[in-house]
């Protein structure tokens, strides 16, 4: 496996900056120690970098000495934990309460750390490199937050690349696909406004709880009924919240849930049919359904050239056997579209599964696999060294 040999050498020093900020781990846009460890890499290796985009994010630039190109790529890594209270007893759990690294963006930020150390000591490329430190993926929109607070005019680029761990995907593989690799998606919230009284006196009600449960079994449709057969939409209701004892019919109900799909036409299908059929079953039993829509994340949709420069980028790594180039989209979501959205680019996903790494990302008892940390960074050095040259 060709990985560059002075990083292969770091892969201690890699592995202990990675276990530094998992016991740190900090929620949306609260990531300040998080962002002053990577300023003090930075700073101790002599890279210009910017702190405080987007509250906590953090924007390094590295120029090559083999030319005077003015063509400048972005590498993006995310920062941020999720509210989960780490299980796990080894000696680098996280010290903070509520808080850990479930889905391995420890293990991002080192990798794009190892290609900062790097690429500062070997700038043998021709332009720019900008290493984005974003803040707030887990639900925070930080990407789109850092754009809103003048990423691409402060730092202009023609290409951004992305990197995601994935413990389904075998250590020392990648997989990649043309188009859309990750799901839009979209926060659905249903208010059902009845009129409560005793449990034992229902026909002077109109009981929210038979109207939510109506909704919900109704809603399970659309994808069944509404949306073609060959395109892909997940509907999920996750809470459901009615009642406070036994012998109360209350006044209201509250449903949520997720929406998640990978085209405008479909997810415009999608929510008009949520709120016809919310809003007409509520009045067949006297009530009424209040349907919020709470806009998320975009779909993910990767560039076709990119994708290809990406995968082929990869092959170099770990060998073209080992690289998937049309892998199957995921449903889950990434604010990394607000990116793609604005700069043509790449997500890729890079494997971690051993039999030591088979918990899937976001699970309690989730880390991150320290051995592919090698592998990553020599694939953001490649792919400098391979648009920059």
């Amino acid at each position: 496996m060709p990985v560059l040999n002075s990083i292969a050498d770091m892969s201690k020093e890699m592995a202990e900056w990675r276990r530094h900020l998992h016991s740190i781990p900090e929620l949306c846009f609260k990531e300040h120690k998080t962002a002053e460890f990577i300023s003090s890499k930075l700073k101790e290796w002599g890279i210009k970098h910017q702190t405080k985009i987007a509250k906590t994010g953090i924007v390094a630039q590295i120029k090559g000495n083999k030319g005077n190109s003015n063509k400048t790529i972005g590498l993006r890594a995310d920062i941020d934990a999720l509210p989960i209270q780490e299980p796990n007893n080894f000696e680098y759990k996280s010290t903070h309460e509520g808080a850990s690294h479930k889905c391995g963006h420890d293990g991002h930020t080192t990798l794009l750390l190892g290609a900062a150390k790097y690429l500062s000591e070997n700038p043998d490329f021709d332009g720019t490199v900008n290493l984005i430190f974003q803040p707030a993926e887990e639900g925070g929109g930080g990407a789109n937050e850092m754009i809103k607070d003048g990423l691409l005019e402060k730092y202009p680029m023609s290409k951004v690349y992305g990197m995601h761990n994935w413990p389904d995907i075998p250590k020392g593989k990648f997989s990649i696909r043309p188009g859309p690799i990750m799901a839009a998606v979209d926060t659905i919230q249903i208010n059902i406004k009845g009129r409560g009284g005793h449990a034992a006196m229902p026909h002077q009600t109109i009981d929210p709880i038979i109207v939510g449960a109506q909704i919900v079994s109704a809603l399970q449709t659309i994808p069944s009924r509404t949306i073609d057969p060959i395109d892909t939409i997940v509907l999920s209701v996750t809470q459901f919240h009615a009642g406070t004892t036994h012998n109360v019919i209350p006044d209201d109900v509250f449903i949520e849930g997720t929406l998640r799909t990978f085209s405008k036409k479909i997810r415009e299908q999608a929510i008009k049919r949520i709120k016809e059929i919310s809003d007409n079953l509520a009045k067949s039993f006297g009530a009424n359904a209040d349907v919020i829509i709470l806009d998320g994340y975009p779909a993910t949709v990767n560039n076709d050239a990119e994708s290809i420069v990406a995968a082929d980028t990869a092959s170099e790594i770990v060998g073209k056997e080992n690289v998937e180039y049309n892998m199957r989209p995921i449903m889950g979501s990434e604010d990394f579209s607000f990116m793609l959205n604005n700069v043509p680019g790449a997500f890729i996903f890079i494997g971690q599964g051993d039999d030591e790494h088979k918990v899937a990302c976001h699970h309690q008892q989730y880390d991150f696999n320290d051995e592919i940390l090698p592998i990553g960074s020599s694939y953001w050095v490649k792919l400098v060294q391979n648009l920059l040259k």
